[in-house]
């Protein structure tokens, strides 16, 4: 008898299966849904940490990332037709949005990045972090692929105007990341190796021009960067105390909420950019390493969801997408322990803010809707 009641009881990988049909009915992906909430939970322990068990700021956090899962649910019912039908659209009323914070944005810290609605305010280049990769996926779609020298040089058309218009507010990490989003659709759609490296060899050169034109603290962000002990006490303060923290963290850390650099407040912005520190320091390198495999899981994912798109729009748009989440996880902790300049990138969906949240999910939500309505279509 107790046989037969066992054979009863459903499987767990049965279980599963049953869950993930539901879920794509609805346009979710379970296993890129599960590593996402993986990250997101986790990140709420280290920001409790980081915001030294400041709950106002916890129960804000949350608010804003269920806000985030929402938006992410209703991008997901949007279909990839209907993304790529849009996407000029989207592209731009981004740009527009962008020349308007030129024109009535909110200055805070010596940049002009917010627009207020009243009862909120927003970084527009954020938007163009999902847009540009949109309008680059319908642009090539519709050409020949590899792209050619014509395409080549209406694709850096499209790419230099919301880019000049970031940097010129000034946001040069943002910049350059929608930049690299835009590049990564370029080398996604087959441009071939020759061309990678004349580009490669036209950016190396105008380095000396990027110098030029750079802010004074954009230049000495990156001197602070070749050697933040030449003022230690001063723009080397960041870099040094968050390689301080990682270093005392040792391979198990000291324990949530017993992070010295952290809950003594030496550690700057310890709640945003710098935060990989404190799990740093209060997990240690196991606690990192953790993160990491699951920041893999969803990055994994997404270039299955890209592989195995039913068009070259969802491709492009997918690959896109995932590899501008993977520069941003680079780009956080290459800065925070000292391989890269700080430029003011948050650690994707932990580091304590918004806008980030909402346009890193909703990004997820277009790679859930080319999954799921890609397995629909073949039932």
């Amino acid at each position: 008898m107790s046989r037969d009641f066992r054979r009863q009881l459903p499987n767990a990988d049965v279980y599963l299966q049953r869950q993930a049909g539901w879920l794509e009915r609805v346009h979710i992906d379970l296993w890129l849904l599960l590593a996402l909430l993986t990250v997101i939970v986790g990140g709420l322990f280290i920001l409790y940490s980081a915001t030294s068990e400041n709950q106002e700021d916890i129960l804000r956090q949350v608010y804003r990332l269920l806000f985030a899962l929402g938006v992410m649910v209703l991008v997901a019912q949007i279909s990839p037709r209907q993304l790529q039908r849009f996407s000029p659209m989207l592209f731009l009323i981004g740009v527009l949005l962008l020349l308007a914070v030129l024109l009535f944005g909110v200055q805070a810290k010596g940049a002009q990045r917010w627009l207020n609605l009243g009862v909120f305010r927003f970084q527009p280049s954020e938007v163009m972090k999902l847009t540009m990769p949109m309008m680059m996926a319908w642009y090539l779609a519709r050409q020949g692929l590899p792209p050619r020298w014509k395409h080549l040089l209406i694709s850096a058309v499209i790419i230099a105007g919301p880019v000049l218009l970031i940097a010129k507010q000034p946001d040069l990490g943002t910049s350059l990341l929608v930049g690299v989003a835009a590049v990564f659709v370029l080398l996604l759609a087959g441009l071939s190796w020759r061309i990678i490296g004349f580009l490669g060899a036209l950016a190396g050169a105008s380095l000396p021009l990027l110098w030029m034109v750079m802010h004074e603290y954009q230049r000495q962000r990156v001197l602070t960067f070749l050697d933040p002990e030449k003022d230690p006490l001063g723009t080397g303060w960041n870099i040094i105390q968050s390689k301080t923290a990682i270093g005392s963290g040792g391979i198990d850390g000291k324990g949530w909420l017993q992070g010295t650099q952290s809950q003594l407040e030496f550690l700057p912005e310890r709640h945003t950019d710098f935060i990989v520190a404190v799990l740093a320091e209060e997990f240690g390198l196991i606690g990192v390493c953790i993160l990491l495999c699951v920041y893999l899981v969803i990055i994994w994912r997404g270039m299955m969801i890209a592989m195995n798109a039913q068009d070259t729009y969802g491709r492009l748009l997918a690959g896109s997408i995932t590899l501008t989440f993977f520069t941003y996880v680079f780009v956080n902790i290459g800065m925070v322990s000292g391989i890269l300049p700080v430029v003011g990138v948050p650690l994707p969906l932990i580091s304590f803010g918004g806008t980030s949240s909402v346009t890193l999910l909703a990004g997820f939500g277009m790679l859930m809707s080319i999954q799921t309505h890609k397995n629909l279509l073949k039932r």
